[in-house]
């Protein structure tokens, strides 16, 4: 009888953890295994069946953690090409698997090699190819399909990227501007994982908005959520810079940095991580400015702010960049304010309808290269 109890109690699943449950995965590692070629039949020259191949589609309503669930093993596994015969000398190809992944996913080798990039809806990638069906030139004998290892690194596609240090007020920036539904606390670390919200304006025009986990000094190097975190702002067109107008302390073991300090650290990390994320667009949003005191603090370090090069002498070494960011514009905001927060609505319309204005239309010089190189092509004209 008591055996019979252990054996119960070892046969019950444990339920998953609640955290564990809705836990974002934004990298998974895969064994991608393509169909073996089919054999061929030499006595009246039959060709075997090429091997299945294994290729990513980009989907709009899929997630990593649905795949994750599917292929638990982390292993794919094409079938093989169907072998030459007298009934049929030409072998059947190997079924291919075809698998749905988030839009935003780099698909990478085992060397860190790039295969492809999935950053629109439907676009394919093959991981894997399958192997030749046996013929002449493989003296009948069907190829081995590829095997490898691969990563699947999902970068999320957002207008505008929220960046900040924790509690700075994204996710309440996030609630009052978008029909996103954050989780938010008076406590640094709410956002464990990206929100994406979306912005609608009357005309129909939709902004998406991603609000991430909160930035601490040493993301770059991967310190608190480091690298997960800064890969997703990579691919956003907009920066939204977010800081909380009294400063910021993460722990009585850390120095306590008032805004101007929290601008320069930011704007570190950024450049630590990858230079070029310096050349975005941003807006600053000196935030919280409903609070006691705010106005001075604002009025004390605006000046330092609108030219960032004039306090960078009086800013402590380890959080000084070397190349500093350039803010399309600077609002103070209360995120619980409606009003303020309609305004930076329209400045982020503002900004992005301005970028692809710019994107769109040549200057001079590019123009007059472009003309150049076209009567080039063209060759003298004969007559």
């Amino acid at each position: 009888m008591v055996q019979l109890f252990k054996f119960l109690l070892k046969s019950t699943k444990k339920p998953i953890r609640a955290h564990l449950r809705g836990s974002f995965i934004d990298s998974l590692r895969l064994n991608v295994h393509a169909g073996h070629g089919g054999n061929g039949l030499p006595q009246y020259g039959g060709i075997g069946g090429q091997g299945g191949c294994i290729y990513f589609v980009a989907k709009e309503n899929t997630t990593m953690r649905k795949v994750a669930q599917t292929f638990k093993e982390k292993r794919i596994t094409a079938s093989s090409g169907e072998d030459s015969s007298k009934l049929r000398l030409l072998g059947r190809r190997g079924h291919d698997e075809r698998i749905e992944v988030p839009i935003g996913v780099q698909v990478i080798d085992e060397n860190g090699k790039i295969i492809g990039e999935l950053n629109e809806e439907n676009a394919t990638c093959i991981a894997a190819g399958g192997g030749m069906g046996g013929c002449v030139g493989t003296n009948f004998l069907g190829k081995p399909g590829e095997n490898r290892m691969i990563n699947l690194d999902l970068k999320l596609i957002a207008d505008v990227g929220l960046v900040g240090f924790p509690n700075a007020g994204k996710s309440t920036l996030l609630k009052a501007i978008s029909n996103a539904k954050p989780k938010i606390a008076s406590y640094p670390f709410t956002t464990i994982r990206p929100q994406i919200g979306t912005i609608g304006y009357s005309d129909l025009r939709t902004i998406t908005i991603a609000d991430l986990p909160g930035l601490i000094e040493g993301a770059h190097a991967n310190y608190g959520m480091g690298h997960k975190f800064l890969k997703h702002i990579e691919r956003t067109r907009l920066l939204l810079l977010i800081v909380d107008v009294f400063g910021f302390r993460l722990s009585p073991k850390h120095a306590q940095r008032n805004c101007l300090e929290n601008i320069y650290a930011l704007n570190k990390e950024l450049e630590l991580y990858d230079e070029s994320l310096l050349e975005k667009p941003c807006v600053l949003l000196l935030n919280k400015l409903d609070l006691d005191g705010a106005e001075g603090i604002v009025k004390k370090y605006k000046p330092f702010i609108k030219n960032l090069e004039i306090g960078l002498e009086q800013c402590p070494e380890s959080i000084r960049p070397t190349k500093l960011i350039k803010f399309e514009e600077i609002m103070t905001i209360s995120a619980k304010n409606s009003a303020r927060v309609n305004k930076v609505k329209d400045e982020l319309r503002n900004v992005l309808d301005r970028l692809a204005e710019s994107e769109s239309v040549p200057d001079e010089e590019e123009l007059r290269l472009s003309l150049q190189r076209r009567v080039a092509e063209r060759g003298p004209k004969v007559t």
